[in-house]
């Protein structure tokens, strides 16, 4: 079986591992046929790693994956060799405190596909066949492609980030970073019904990207810088940042626009950041974290069936695995690609 590992930065192979197990009485094992370059797997692949976070051991990558069912095991009655899924990355313990208060995503014992935060390493799922739990296999509808329904991971971490912001019915919305992430908190506040939705970026491309899934405006703050004083009148226009960045300028500009009250949810990762604690206090400024996700990875699949969200126009190539490196090279261009997902 051949997977996509990353040995050291920018030492990234096609290694030949061994076979999937054969399911347990509870598992299925999916052939994969596309997985989607997620911002962590470029941190991997650029730096070894994240913040502490470092490769120790070659390690497969991936967790934005989706597949067909190649057996299952003896007490799985809900799915069917042949069946298409996508694939939820996280496994819980479902035994500790926190999976037991209904809160998984922080779960004590949280294995997480292609991560290198315990040690041995969670392989990830950028090979051709993995056996997985079963209910980590979510059925997919047949109008949805298996390159959409791998972009349910990433669809996921957006919709628990509405759903930490709250009611977003009839709210202005600001989305700082165009990232995949960014354009998919776009989508997630259209769905919430959203009133505006704008959208900032230092680059053009990635600004079109969240325009073509729903943005009211976008504004590239390199060139315009001043394009949202008009925001700053009373106080504040915004009821609620999305800040996907990761990067402390942005959130901190960002909080002059933010009305009385506003709610702040931090989306991107980008390291420590000093935020000006006085404005926070005087405007009553709520600042909300979100990690991961839980029962929106079913959501994300269903909603995509439903055809209420659409995540084609953010797939921008679809590259052989063979091919991985080139893959992540282009992924590491954010003037050519938003999405670059891997074909198996």
């Amino acid at each position: 079986m051949r997977a996509v590992v990353i040995h050291a930065p920018k030492d990234l192979r096609i290694d030949t591992l061994a076979d999937a197990p054969a399911p347990g009485p509870n598992e299925v094992q999916v052939a994969i046929k596309a997985g989607g370059i997620c911002g962590s797997d470029l941190h991997y692949y650029n730096h070894g790693g994240f913040g502490v976070v470092r490769v120790k051991e070659p390690m497969a990558l991936g967790h934005e994956i989706a597949g067909v069912v190649s057996a299952v095991g003896s007490e799985v009655s809900h799915l069917a060799v042949g069946a298409r899924v996508a694939v939820n990355p996280s496994r819980p313990c479902n035994q500790c405190e926190y999976c037991l208060r209904g809160m998984r995503n922080h779960c004590l014992d949280m294995r997480f596909l292609g991560s290198a935060m315990r040690f041995p390493h969670v392989q990830g799922g950028f090979r051709e066949l993995m056996t997985v739990d079963a209910f980590q296999a979510v059925p997919v509808a047949d109008n949805v492609t298996l390159g959409e329904a791998a972009m349910a991971e990433p669809m996921a971490v957006c919709l628990h980030a509405a759903n930490q912001a709250g009611p977003l019915l009839g709210r202005r919305v600001l989305v700082t970073g165009s990232g995949p992430i960014g354009a998919l908190c776009v989508v997630a506040a259209r769905l919430g019904g959203a009133a505006e939705i704008v959208v900032t970026d230092v680059s053009d491309q990635p600004l079109a990207a969240s325009r073509s899934v729903g943005a009211t405006r976008t504004v590239n703050v390199a060139r315009e810088a001043s394009a949202l004083d008009a925001y700053k009148a009373g106080k504040g226009t915004f009821d609620v940042l999305f800040e996907c960045s990761g990067n402390q300028a942005a959130l901190v500009s960002a909080l002059d626009v933010l009305r009385p009250g506003g709610v702040i949810v931090q989306v991107g990762l980008g390291g420590e950041a000093t935020l000006p604690i006085n404005t926070i206090v005087a405007k009553e400024l709520q600042l909300r974290g979100t990690f991961r996700f839980d029962a929106e990875f079913e959501l994300a699949v269903r909603l995509m069936g439903q055809g209420l969200i659409d995540v084609k126009p953010l797939i921008t190539a679809t590259v052989p695995f063979a091919e991985a490196v080139q893959a992540f090279e282009l992924a590491n261009d954010r003037s050519r690609a938003m999405k670059v997902q891997l074909a198996f």
